[in-house]
């Protein structure tokens, strides 16, 4: 997902460069004002809860702007992403963004400043009049809002600049050449950014050879967390033999084992496109965990999916994998097949929903062949990030 918001002064061009950044990065226009009318026009509950503010000559809250806002990205999932015009103005504004930002498993990803003197905005604005019949483009009026956005915007910059996203654009040059500076900015950005993908499924879904077959294919770094348990056991290190205990017993390893292997994971995976996780999150705890350590590192998960299984179907497969070399603990006796399929049901179907609160839980059919499966995988990242 890629996020960004546009600011300059009255007259630098924010409307022609909104249209190139919409139509090439598929990204989904917020204007506050527009959302607003939207709001007012439908009657939902928040345009009436504003209209009432409106009608007695208050100044719509922050609090229902925000909510409108969430609404709006949350109905619009489909979209590479958001193209904020207009907010946040202010610096209280500032934090409540990137608060909603963190709720949504999402970031603010670059604010983009059209830089233009005020002698030239207020010159562009004038001839604009002359063309537009717009009563507010004379001088006095024009004067009155540049000082109000210098007054209101500088704090934001300060506030994006703090955060290394603040980027400035020269807006005296030619309308192509601050398109094609703007989008050096947003490629730059882009080659940054992580593909972090978490797959889900009940054991014997698939999950793991899928994952680790679109790692491959992505040039993404694969992180299942049984390989790196498995990995501890084979070491025989102390830490390994917790685990081996955990497994004869038919219990899941605690999160200060876990946790503290991802982090290394992470940390020594050097020039990767980003990372797909196979076995973490299985809780809620490790969902909060998991955004945390992504937070770190300036990253958040960009796509979920689902592999969805019959369940006669699973312990058919799991039966199977256990006369395999792939044979996992869990697998050996269909007592602890039944408890580990429980144990996904009681603690992952949570996490799961939890997801699909804030972001687009993509479910796939795994029953078909192995291939076909992993091309619908591969066409839905592929749909999702063509153009990001």
């Amino acid at each position: 997902m890629l996020n960004i918001a546009l600011f300059g002064p009255p007259g630098a061009g924010k409307g022609t460069q909104s249209e190139f950044l919409i139509k090439k990065y598929n990204l989904f226009y917020i204007s506050t004002g527009d959302l607003l009318r939207k709001e007012l026009a439908a009657e939902t509950k928040l345009g009436l809860e504003a209209k009432s503010i409106i009608a007695e000559g208050g100044l719509v809250s922050d609090e229902i702007i925000v909510q409108i806002i969430e609404k709006t990205i949350k109905s619009n999932s489909e979209a590479n992403g958001f193209l904020f015009d207009g907010f946040p103005r202010t610096y209280i504004q500032a934090y409540i963004l990137e608060g909603l930002m963190i709720k949504l498993n999402s970031n603010l990803d670059c604010l983009i400043c059209i830089e233009v003197p005020e002698d030239e905005s207020v010159k562009r604005l004038l001839n604009r009049g002359k063309t537009s019949g717009r009563s507010d483009d004379n001088e006095t009026v024009i004067k009155n809002r540049l000082n109000e956005y210098k007054q209101k915007t500088l704090p934001v910059l300060n506030f994006y600049k703090e955060r290394g996203n603040y980027f400035a654009v020269n807006g005296l040059q030619s309308i192509n050449k601050v398109t094609e500076d703007i989008e050096k900015l947003i490629n730059v950005r882009l080659s940054k950014k992580l593909l972090n993908i978490v797959m889900f499924g009940y054991p014997g879904s698939g999950r793991g050879s899928l994952g680790k077959a679109l790692a491959e294919k992505y040039n993404l770094e694969f992180v299942a967390t049984g390989a790196m348990l498995e990995g501890e056991i084979d070491a025989g290190t102390e830490t390994g033999k917790k685990i081996k205990d955990l497994y004869d017993s038919g219990k899941l390893v605690p999160d200060d084992i876990v946790v503290p292997l991802i982090e290394k994971k992470i940390e020594e995976s050097k020039d990767v496109k980003g990372f797909i996780f196979k076995g973490f999150p299985r809780t809620l705890v490790q969902s909060y965990i998991l955004d945390g350590i992504l937070k770190k590192h300036d990253s958040y998960i960009a796509k979920i999916f689902e592999i969805e299984v019959d369940t006669l179907e699973l312990i058919k497969r799991l039966d199977q994998r256990s006369k395999t070399d792939a044979c996992m603990p869990y697998d050996k006796g269909a007592d602890k097949i039944v408890k580990r399929l429980q144990e996904h049901k009681e603690k992952t179907i949570p996490v799961i929903e939890k997801y699909k609160e804030n972001h687009e839980v993509c479910v796939i059919d795994g029953m078909p062949t192995f291939n076909e499966v992993l091309e619908s995988l591969s066409n839905e990242i592929e749909r999702s990030f063509k153009d990001v």
